[in-house]
């Protein structure tokens, strides 16, 4: 068991100073003071003086199986490790493929998810990649969603980019429609991820789908909806018509937004805020483990990196420092809201009965200390405690 003293508590709600009790990987009770003497029962006490406590961050679009590749074998970047996770905060993440879906496979991202699982953390995946029609594991997709655990929903289906396989409508309903039908079944979300290009047609096919069709617009999780100015109009109108958008984080978000006209995760947010947009219509993810070109102060590419998890804490410290956006809002892109369309009831809360999932901050820079995921401490005092199988 663990207790955490008197801690700063953001649900992602502001509730205050209060004391939060854990047992195995539960969070028992949240009250102001919680006094525990038991005689035989061990627990450890952590002193949460000047430091905030949040739900563990929720990364819903992540290549944990690695990404990349369009540019050659060589460009195709490594598979994410445990602490590359727990280290960025994240106590949940969901895999997908991408324009790989024949390199890097299904069996392949399930077995990696289920990795994940074993060192720790909660993983889940997406089924498919960016093109239609998918290749499901077994003979059917309503099968999987029926059959494997760690299938929650479909994608990352690509749309408007010259890289996808340029779906027909039928396909992208049927698709759609057979996601929704086997979320229904197996109790899980059926979410759609779609991957959204710099290309002209936009949100064409989703807008259509949802016009012709009885899908509603909530099964949907567009991303990368900031990826340029334009496409950000489209993202916000979509909003206005009740979708959820999904920002893509940048650890430099002033050298993308310079260069792609990408719009940060603060300023699309503070403008969809301005606009009356619903506080559970948008969510943070990283891309992590994708590849991202670097240039030089004269603009001349020298190399590529690879995303990572720490740009969500970047966005949100953004939002917060340069926007005054509140804390609890900005937070909202990362915890309950990913956890609400995902459909993970025991996720992205601290509530009495939800998983022991947390986050200790630094009041003062909203710097990550510790990370407990299920109720193991994985980074304590901002050393790792827990390593993935072939770390060290």
């Amino acid at each position: 068991m663990k207790l955490i003293k008197q801690i700063d508590v953001f649900t992602p709600d502001h509730i205050g100073i209060k004391d939060i009790l854990i047992s195995d990987d539960k969070i028992v009770a949240i009250e102001d003071e919680i006094r525990f003497d038991v005689t035989g029962v061990a627990i450890d006490v952590i002193d949460g003086k000047g430091m905030l406590a949040t739900p563990g961050f929720i990364d819903c679009h992540f290549h944990i199986l690695g990404g990349g590749g369009e540019g050659g074998y060589q460009n195709r970047t490594p598979e994410v490790k445990l602490s590359q996770l727990t280290s960025a905060g994240v106590t949940t993440v969901v895999g997908c493929l991408g324009t790989d879906g024949v390199g890097r496979d299904m069996t392949a991202l399930i077995s990696k998810a289920k990795g994940l699982k074993a060192e720790g953390i909660s993983a889940y995946v997406y089924d498919g990649s960016y093109r239609l029609p998918l290749d499901p594991v077994t003979d059917s997709l309503i099968k999987d969603f029926l059959t494997i655990e760690e299938i929650i929903g479909i994608g990352e289906i690509a749309i408007s980019d010259h890289r996808s396989s340029q779906p027909t409508f039928d396909e992208f309903t049927r698709a759609a429609a057979d996601a929704r039908v086997g979320g229904m079944l197996s109790g899980k979300a059926g979410i759609i991820n779609v991957h959204l290009g710099g290309g002209k047609k936009k949100y064409d096919l989703i807008l259509r789908t949802v016009s012709e069709t009885e899908i509603p617009i909530s099964q949907f999780l567009p991303t990368h909806a900031n990826r340029t100015s334009e496409l950000f109009e489209a993202s916000v109108a979509f909003a206005k018509m009740g979708g959820t958008i999904d920002f893509t984080a940048s650890e430099d978000p002033d050298f993308w937004e310079k260069e792609d006209d990408e719009v940060r995760f603060s300023k699309g947010l503070k403008r969809l805020l301005d606009e009356g947009i619903g506080l559970d219509q948008f969510t943070m993810t990283s891309d992590g483990q994708g590849s991202l070109p670097y240039f030089d102060e004269n603009n001349q590419f020298i190399g590529l990196g690879v995303g990572s998890s720490k740009a969500l804490m970047v966005g949100i410290k953004e939002a917060v420092e340069k926007e005054q956006i509140p804390l609890e809002i900005a937070l909202r892109a990362i915890t309950c809201n990913p956890a609400k369309i995902l459909q993970l009831g025991h996720k992205g809360r601290l509530e009495k009965g939800m998983d022991a999932d947390l986050c200790l901050l630094h009041k003062e820079d909203l710097r990550i200390d510790t990370v407990i995921a299920k109720g193991q401490i994985m980074v304590e005092e901002e050393v790792v405690k827990v390593w993935g199988t072939f770390e060290q």
